[in-house]
Order: C-alpha cells, then sequence, then structure tokens
C-alpha cells in the first residue's frame, strides 16, 4: 500500500500543499485570518500567545512556530507580525526558510496598520500560491507517514472498539516503517506504568514516568488534584468513572509497538516508529503540537463527538459509538461500531483504517476540512501571562 503525496526540498512529505498565513502574536490574528479568507489555497493558523510570557514561553512560541512553518503539508509560509511582539520573528522566518520553502514576513507596524498589511500579505499569498500550485503528487511508501494521535471527547466506547483500531493501525504504520506520535500525558496518569513497558530501553521507559508525573504534578503545585478535570464531565456522562479507566483506554492507541523516544512539546522525532510527546489532553494545544512535531495526518478518536480538526493537517475522526456515527454525519469521518456489534474484529478495522489513511493522505478531504472546523488552535504554554 502507498500514498500519494508532495515531495519536499527537505526529504519529507506532505499530505496537503497550502500556503500557511501564520499568525507570529495574538495581536496579528486578525491580519492573518484576512489574507488567509482573501486567497484561496491558503490557511491561517493563529494563537493567543507571542508576548506578555516568561522567558520559557516565549521560548515555546519560537520553536512551535517553527515546527509549524517546516510542516510538510505547507509548500510556503507568510508570517504575519504585529511588530513589536516578544516573539523573535526573524530567527523564526530564518529557522523555517532552512527547510527549503519559501518564507517571507508582512509586519503591521511597518506598513502602516492592518488594511495595509492584509493587502501586502494578499499580493505576497497570490504569488504563493501560484508557484505552489506547480506541485503534484508523487506515489509514496507508508514509511513516509507521520500520524499523529488523539482521542477527544471519549466514552466507553473510544477504550473497548476506537481506541484499539488505532493501536492496530499504530503497529501496521510502524511495521511499515512510518512514524507515530503520541502525546495526551495526561491521560497516562493511572496506566503509566504499562505504557511505561513499550519503552525500547529501560531508560525510555523511565521517561514515561516522569513524563506523567511531571504532568501530574502542575496541577498539585496549584493546591488542586488532577482528576477534578479528568475524566471530564463529558467523560462521565459517556460512563467513564475514574481517570485511571479513561487512561486504560487512550494508552490503546499505542498498540503493541515499542516506544523509540520521548520528545517535549512541538518537537520533531529524530527516530521513527512509535514515540511519545508532551502534551495536554486538550485539542487546541495538542493539536498545534502534533502539527509542530511534523504530523502529515491526524487521527482522532471519539466516542461523544469531538469537532476539531486543525488548519493545515487532515485529521481523521473514528468513532466506536453506532449513535455518534448516525447523529453526527458532518464530523465523523470512520466508524468502528462494528467492533462493537461483533460483525468485524479489531485487526479488520484496523486495516480498513489503514486503506482510510491512506486515501485522505493522497488528497480526499475529511468532515473537518470540508466544514471549516478548523480554527481554535493554540499554544501549549508552562507558565502565567505576566
Amino acid at each position: 500500500m502507498e500514498f500519494k503525496g508532495y515531495k519536499r526540498p527537505d526529504g519529507s512529505v506532505g499530505t496537503r500543499n497550502y500556503v500557511g498565513v501564520l499568525s507570529t502574536v495574538i495581536c496579528a490574528n486578525e491580519a492573518a485570518e484576512g489574507i488567509a479568507e482573501a486567497v484561496k489555497e491558503t490557511t491561517a493558523f493563529t494563537h493567543h500567545q507571542g508576548c506578555c510570557q516568561t522567558p520559557i514561553d516565549i521560548q515555546r512560541v519560537n520553536e512551535t512556530l517553527v515546527g509549524l512553518g517546516r510542516n510538510p503539508n505547507l509548500a510556503a509560509v507568510l508570517l504575519v507580525s504585529l511588530g513589536c511582539e516578544s516573539t523573535d520573528v526573524e530567527q523564526v522566518a530564518r529557522e523555517i526558510s532552512q527547510s527549503g520553502k519559501p518564507v517571507e514576513t508582512v509586519v503591521i507596524q511597518e506598513v502602516g496598520g492592518a488594511a495595509k498589511a492584509i493587502a501586502q500579505g494578499v499580493l505576497i499569498a497570490q504569488a504563493m500560491v501560484t508557484e505552489a500550485s506547480r506541485a503534484e503528487r508523487a506515489p509514496c511508501p507508508l514509511s513516509e507517514l507521520v500520524v499523529g494521535l488523539k482521542c477527544g471527547s471519549s466514552d466507553t466506547t473510544s477504550g473497548l472498539s476506537s481506541n484499539p483500531a488505532v493501536g492496530v493501525l499504530t503497529d501496521l504504520v510502524v511495521e511499515a516503517g512510518g512514524t507515530v506520535i503520541m502525546g495526551e500525558v495526561t491521560e497516562f496518569i493511572g496506566a503509566e506504568h504499562l505504557l511505561a513497558r513499550h519503552g525500547k530501553t529501560p531508560e525510555i521507559g523511565q521517561q514515561v514516568i516522569e513524563l506523567t508525573q511531571r504532568m501530574e504534578q502542575r496541577a498539585i503545585n496549584m493546591g488542586f488534584d488532577i482528576r477534578g478535570g479528568q475524566p471530564t464531565g463529558g467523560n462521565i456522562k459517556g460512563g467513564l468513572t475514574t481517570i485511571e479507566e479513561k487512561s486504560l483506554g487512550a494508552i490503546a492507541k499505542a498498540g503493541n509497538a515499542p516506544v523509540e523516544a520521548v520528545y517535549e512539546y512541538g518537537q520533531k522525532p529524530q527516530v521513527k516508529g512509535l514515540v511519545i510527546m508532551d502534551s495536554p489532553g486538550r485539542e487546541p494545544e495538542i493539536l498545534t503540537g502534533l502539527a509542530s512535531a511534523g504530523a502529515n495526518v491526524i487521527v482522532f478518536t471519539t466516542g461523544r463527538g469531538a469537532p476539531q480538526g486543525f488548519p493545515f493537517v487532515p485529521v481523521i475522526k473514528i468513532t466506536g459509538n453506532a449513535r455518534t456515527w448516525e447523529h453526527l454525519q458532518d464530523h465523523m469521518d470512520f466508524s468502528v461500531a462494528s467492533v462493537m456489534e461483533g460483525s468485524e474484529s479489531l485487526p479488520q478495522a484496523g486495516q480498513r483504517l489503514l486503506q482510510e489513511v491512506a486515501e485522505v493522505s493522497s488528497g480526499r478531504m475529511t468532515k473537518a476540512e470540508i466544514n471549516g472546523y478548523t480554527r481554535a488552535m493554540d499554544i501549549y504554554m508552562v507558565g502565567p501571562v505576566i
């Protein structure tokens, strides 16, 4: 099996061919959106960071924007800056350009306001789209897939059908030489010792444990137990009772593959196979982290029906809940309710899901892409706004 993707100068392969219009600070969001709305085949990434934050978070903004700009689903990048933010815009542009793709910057304060910035940005984006449109899809092996994993609005069917089916997919992608990125560290709690056993070495297993402890300690430092927010109210309504029960279902997405490495938020894996990335469970932050790490497709399981996609990475929504599949057809892409009904095995569902991933990676649009449910994104922060 193979898929048809866009080969990039740095050797990576895109499943989409957008010009990315990336805001470098919250104050430039409207201008970035204005440019993207005016030019077809562009997409805006906006967020709420870039100023009045601690140095560690500003550095994370810089690194995440670089990772997003380097994502192979973007053929070119236009950075939209206010002009006085803490983000090091020149550094971000320079590091993105090292991937071999065109990068330009529009600065609102320098050109004379948002209206002039949008007008200038539209002309730049049009030229970038013209050049990007010359690219053609070419056959690529499954080893070029970088699959991000996510589950959200989980219910009892998630841990019994959709997450284990994704676990089969994980094993198939890893077996084919591809990369799978798993995050949502909040959903390791109570089952982290089981996931740690996947570690290729004892040291990697210990890193999984330490990552989980660090996540839980963040809540403790605030004087709270993380169990006040996990499982969520929606999870409880869906039949989940404890964070441990939710975690057992969530880590099923790892399948049986060994964990090759553990990375910080948004870092691009330097190895093939299954890797762990530090991230929370909330959609805006983890989807951004997966895209920054280079995911060219994301699979997202949901029991009750989470709608979020991402601006330039296709997000495949998978459910094992027959009611959700029937009731939320404008958001769901793939059903494994047959596993719950007993008419399909998990290996069969996983094989069918691999075909779905190949087709979407070759250009077939997801529901989130079709209905435009892709805009509410953000970057995972460590400290406060100051």
